[in-house]
């Protein structure tokens, strides 16, 4: 009989940016919860300390690093100061919704400089720290829908995610030699502290409610799940790909 996969992270240290909140908190209680220690990387230290602080009292493995990803040389001596590994989560991001016609060069580099710039040379890193230490794991870009589909006021976010997609190709063409696997995920809208704003309006709201053809906008725990098996044995096989989890918003 073929045995079942293996989701355990078990002796393996996971890596995750934008981790005080919303999807990066909830990716980072799940890997401590399947046996990883987990290194919590975000700007706010207390967001981070808290979280760390409720893994660690229920038994579990974290520890907070506060660091800004756009700070390229802090980033760079955080990755290089880790003792081993084996998972990277590339998660802080942000969005400035505009009209194309009205974006301006602050929100251009405010988006780029953190959904693209910051995320390239974190990535780079990790891989550098990757291969120095001779450690086979995954790495996990976390892009959007919105970097497979265009969308109205979001012409910089989309950009910033089509980027991001093919980055993780390209580098997961060099790295895979090294044993090192990069993919993406790809998640619709999902409620978290950044897009509860927009669901204020009402007629954006029944607009992603109509595009994801399940009826309803996606939570932080759709997206653990992808996260775990990624990050895990289980997707082994897999690298230069994207799981997107968008509730049919693309299948349109």
């Amino acid at each position: 009989m073929i045995a079942p996969p293996s989701f355990s992270l078990e002796g393996r240290l996971a890596l995750v940016t934008g981790a005080g909140r919303g999807i990066g908190r909830a990716i980072a209680e799940v890997y401590a919860q399947a046996g990883a220690e987990v290194v919590l990387c975000a700007r706010s230290a207390l967001e981070i300390e808290t979280v760390a602080a409720e893994l660690t009292e229920a038994g579990l493995k974290a520890r907070a690093i506060p660091c800004d990803v756009t700070d390229v040389a802090a980033f760079r001596s955080l990755v290089d100061g880790l003792e081993r590994l084996n998972v990277f989560v590339n998660n802080a991001g942000t969005n400035r919704p505009k009209p194309q016609m009205e974006v301006t060069e602050d929100d251009f580099d405010l988006v780029v400089g953190l959904n693209l710039r910051a995320a390239f040379f974190a990535l780079q890193a990790v891989t550098r720290r990757m291969r120095a230490l001779n450690s086979r794991g995954s790495i996990i870009n976390m892009s959007s829908q919105m970097g497979h589909v265009g969308a109205e006021n979001r012409s910089v976010y989309c950009a910033s995610k089509w980027a991001i997609e093919g980055l993780t190709k390209a580098t997961a063409i060099e790295v895979a030699p090294l044993g090192i696997r990069i993919n993406t995920i790809c998640p619709t809208f999902i409620e978290t502290p950044l897009t509860k704003p927009y669901f204020e309006d009402p007629t954006f709201s029944q607009h992603v409610k109509r595009m994801i053809k399940i009826g309803r906008v996606g939570q932080v725990d759709d997206i653990t799940g992808a996260a775990l098996y990624l990050a895990s044995d289980a997707s082994s096989l897999m690298t230069g790909s994207s799981m997107v989890l968008d509730g049919g918003w693309t299948a349109e």
